[in-house]
């Protein structure tokens, strides 16, 4: 009986400390190995880049009206997060066309983007530090 109780409790152990060591190692792992998100993060030099392609992605600027009032990349169409509808509106854009998704800083225009990607738009690309780093790159501005 006691060599039972034994075995049992050195397999139960063994098992026990395989699960602690796989969890170890998924947790150690490099964020973007672990965590990714389906949309582009680029900088303003590359969004820049995509904008300016023979093949024109649509450029999405989310943010409010006010915001877009005072300035905006040039070409930019407004739709803006905060807007109850925004949900409504943004399920009414084609799916096929690239989307270049921009706000004034990066927060919700990666939070666009995520639902963007779960509603099926499948070339969509924020712009990392939004439009307040666009315009400290010195890059162009429409009002």
């Amino acid at each position: 009986m006691n060599s039972r109780l034994l075995l049992i409790t050195c397999c139960w152990v063994a098992a026990h400390g395989a699960l602690i060591a796989d969890e170890s190692t998924a947790k150690s792992a490099p964020p973007s190995v672990v965590t990714s998100h389906p949309f582009q993060d680029v900088d303003v030099a590359q969004f820049d880049s995509l904008r300016a392609q023979k093949e024109k992605p649509v450029l999405l600027d989310v943010r409010t009206p006010e915001e877009f009032a005072e300035g905006h990349i040039p070409g930019a169409v407004l739709l803006d997060f905060r807007s109850p509808k925004f949900s409504e509106e943004l399920a009414k854009l084609p799916r096929g066309k690239q989307y270049l998704v921009n706000c004034a800083v990066g927060g919700r225009s990666a939070r666009a983007c995520d639902q963007m990607s779960r509603i099926g738009f499948t070339n969509v690309v924020n712009l990392k530090g939004g439009f307040k780093a666009w315009q400290a790159q010195g890059k162009p501005i429409e009002k």
